[in-house]
């Protein structure tokens, strides 16, 4: 599910995100500064759709996967490094990251995952993720028998909720 960044938490979570990049990026170096990489990635959820905004530079199209298997979306893919034996001369600074990477984004229920496009242009790929329109909110009548007589609730179920409690929204009693 992607949550917004607007909660009392929001900063400490960052915190602790930025922690494990520190150490994420410590200690997955190989030899002379190449290893697994991260491109930075944008979330924006709209009305109709999910966008994720990948900076991918350098990339070539073929070297980039994108799926989606049991509501996890993938991307995957490598930045070669280009050094040419030709060259003359040697590097004195040398700080673009080389190698493979891979990021995994939970979606949330109800996404239409056959319709999942990507597209890249200017060295940013970019997921389009539909939203599928959930069932409109219904009400719910619980009927039971106390004592002889008839009691009734009326229950506001959203349908399509998991794992939300319904709200009682009156009792009426009827007696037959």
């Amino acid at each position: 599910m992607v949550y917004a960044t607007t909660t009392p938490t929001a900063p400490v979570f960052g915190l602790r995100r930025e922690i494990d990049r520190l150490f994420e990026d410590a200690f997955r170096l190989g030899h002379a500064g190449r290893g697994d990489w991260s491109p930075a990635v944008d979330v924006r959820e709209l009305d109709q759709q999910l966008l994720f905004a990948i900076e991918i530079p350098g990339i070539a199209q073929s070297d980039v996967e994108v799926t989606t298997a049991n509501g996890v979306l993938t991307v995957r893919g490598e930045r070669t490094e280009e050094r040419r034996e030709a060259e003359e001369g040697r590097f004195h600074l040398a700080e673009r990251s080389y190698g493979s990477f891979i990021r995994r984004f939970q979606l949330p229920p109800g996404v239409k995952g056959e319709e999942i496009s990507a597209h890249v242009e200017n060295g940013v790929l970019t997921i389009r993720v539909p939203k599928a329109d959930l069932p409109e909110a219904r009400q719910i009548e619980i009927t039971s028998s106390l004592g002889g007589a008839k009691h009734t609730q009326k229950v506001l179920a959203g349908v399509g909720a998991t794992g939300a409690t319904p709200a009682i929204a009156g009792r009426a009693v009827r007696t037959k």
